[in-house]
This record gives structure tokens, C-alpha cells and sequence, in this order.
């Protein structure tokens, strides 16, 4: 009898911890999103992809990195990386504009082609699941979003494998090292 109680013990034990585990990890394709047009969506999508998640403005001094996000997307895209755009607007009230204005100035000034998604808050009392799972205390890269365009490098299987400021350029070397790096992980 002892045996069988310690075994349930055991067994309540390891569901508990795995339980914890489980909730430390969000699962970053769970979290509701929308598009830019305001579609409901998530990042169920972009399973076994890459992602280079970047919060973005259309009036800020980092804004020309729209072109070098394009350019990174295209160069990899069919290898499987994905970067996802997600405007805000909490930097200086550098991104006023609306979903319809934000797509028109990304395709008209840079041809931008990679996902856009709903403006959202990447901190703060109203900061989104999603920069909640990116920046809080459980990732592995915890802390508020200081600016536009700072960015999160998701592996394939959905893990947060790197972090950024804005200063760093994605076609720079730092990122594109990262960059073939998780997309040779398979």
C-alpha cells in the first residue's frame, strides 16, 4: 500500500512540474492575433518557420529598416523565415497612422511584402500576449521593449532564440548569422 501511494505521489509529482513547465513555455502560436486587416489569426501558420519578429512605426529614424527587413525576408523566405511586422504606436506617437495607412506607406515606400499585422501594444498595462511571451519574466530575454524595430528571433520549433534592440540592422551580420543558423536547425 505504501509503494502505491508513493508511486501516485510519484506520478502527481511529475504532472505538477510538467503543469509548471508547461506554463513557464507559452506557446507563442497559441496567442490570438490580427492581420492588418483586421482578420483573426495567430502564428499557427508559420509552424516549423523561422520568424523575425519586429515591431514597427512609419515615422521613426529606424523606419528605413523596412528595406532591410524586405531584403532579409526575400533572401530567405524559401528557406523558411518569415518576418512578421507588428506596428505600435507606444514610441514618441511614431506610428499614427491606421492598418489601411500603416499597409499603404510599407508597400508604397519600401514593397513590403512580409505579414503585417493589427497595431498592438509591445508593453505596459495594455502590452499584447504576444510581447508578453516575448519580453516577460518567463522568456529567456526578459524586458520591456525600449523602441521601434527592436526584434525576437523565434527557432522553428517555436522558441525564442534571440533578442535585439533597434540599432541592430537585419541585414547585419549579428542577425544573419542567427538567422542561418536556425533555419540550418532542423
Amino acid at each position: 500500500m505504501i509503494r502505491f501511494m508513493k508511486s501516485i505521489l510519484s506520478v502527481a509529482a511529475m504532472t505538477i512540474a510538467l503543469t509548471m513547465i508547461a506554463q513557464a513555455e507559452p506557446n507563442l502560436a497559441d496567442i490570438p492575433l490580427k492581420d492588418i486587416n483586421g482578420k483573426d489569426t495567430s502564428l499557427k501558420s508559420y509552424k516549423g518557420q523561422v520568424l523575425l519578429i519586429v515591431n514597427v512605426a512609419s515615422k521613426c529614424g529606424y523606419t528605413p529598416q523596412y528595406k532591410s527587413l524586405e531584403a532579409t525576408y526575400r533572401k530567405y523566405k524559401g528557406q523558411g523565415l518569415v518576418v512578421l511586422g507588428f506596428p505600435c504606436n507606444q514610441f514618441g506617437g511614431q506610428e499614427p497612422g491606421s492598418n489601411e495607412e500603416i499597409k499603404t506607406f510599407c508597400s508604397s515606400n519600401y514593397d513590403v511584402t512580409f505579414p503585417l499585422f493589427d497595431k498592438l501594444n509591445v508593453k505596459g498595462a495594455e502590452q499584447h500576449p504576444l510581447y508578453a511571451a516575448l519580453s516577460g519574466k518567463d522568456s529567456p530575454f526578459p524586458g520591456d521593449v525600449k523602441w521601434n524595430f527592436g526584434k525576437f528571433l523565434v527557432g522553428r520549433d517555436g522558441k525564442i532564440l534571440k533578442r535585439w534592440d533597434s540599432k541592430a540592422k537585419p541585414d547585419g551580420e549579428e542577425i544573419t548569422q542567427a538567422i542561418e543558423a536556425a533555419l540550418a536547425a532542423k
